[in-house]
């Protein structure tokens, strides 16, 4: 689905971008969920350790290394199933984003993470003194990120309203492309008030695309009819429109 909010993704804070990824990795791998859960269930318990200890009401240091032993484990298994996740998503909205754009300029995505350095047994080590005084911990998956570029820029910083929303096109239809080869089936499309913002040799792209045999199900909403009605007549492609009467 995609929709205005999803301009989060180019403008707001890593947590929306991680969500995307395990959004979609978790529609195909259920053993990914679970470590999500138990990393994270993990993490609860040792910010809740460095705060009792900043209080000084937990002293036992030995515990450290088991709580930071489980933490790494589950934390490799996220960043294996992310690192491959964006190795397989990456060439498809790549060329998502080239069809919309005519090749006009180059996208790309980078997974951000501090594990890609070192392991993160050694990263939690490194970071328990600062992670006393924050009171919480600094390092690990749980800060991972991803970034949007165009031609080698930060598309947060230097892409116009259009870019931004063909980036986002393109990584929605990416997702549909990725859950479709994984579970062997045509997910419904929804597109939000697609029109805004996006010039019409885009916008007829983009329904060139989505109408072709590779989608199944397509439901768009937009607030002029007419509009709608023009750019299917254009490529020839019949719609059923469904009138909103307030």
């Amino acid at each position: 689905m995609e929709a205005p909010i999803d301009q989060e993704l180019i403008i707001g804070g890593s947590e929306e971008r991680r969500k995307l990824m395990d959004s979609i990795i978790c529609q195909y791998d259920h053993n990914y969920l679970d470590d999500l859960i138990a990393y994270n269930r993990v993490l609860q318990q040792r910010n809740a350790l460095l705060k009792q200890t900043a209080r000084g009401s937990f002293t036992d240091a030995s515990m450290w290394q088991v709580w930071d032993e489980q933490l790494a484990g589950y934390g490799h298994k996220v960043y294996d199933a992310r690192k491959e996740f964006v190795k397989n998503f990456l060439p498809l909205f790549r060329e998502s984003y080239s069809y919309l754009t005519q090749e006009k300029e180059a996208a790309n995505i980078d997974y951000v993470s501090s594990l890609e350095k070192e392991n993160m047994e050694n990263l939690l080590s490194k970071s328990l003194q600062k992670d006393l005084a924050l009171q919480y911990t600094s390092t690990g998956i749980h800060k991972d990120d991803l970034q949007f570029t165009l031609n080698d820029h930060p598309v947060k910083r230097v892409g116009s309203q259009g870019q931004q929303k063909s980036v986002i096109l393109a990584l929605k239809l990416a997702q549909f492309q990725i859950i479709k080869s994984a579970c062997g089936l045509k997910p419904i499309l929804l597109l939000d008030d697609i029109f805004d913002k996006l010039d019409i040799n885009r916008i007829t792209r983009l329904m060139e695309l989505v109408s072709k045999e590779t989608f199944g199900q397509l439901f768009i909403t937009d607030t002029q009819e007419e509009h709608v009605k023009s750019v299917f007549e254009t490529i020839g492609f019949p719609l059923t429109v469904f009138p909103c009467r307030r």
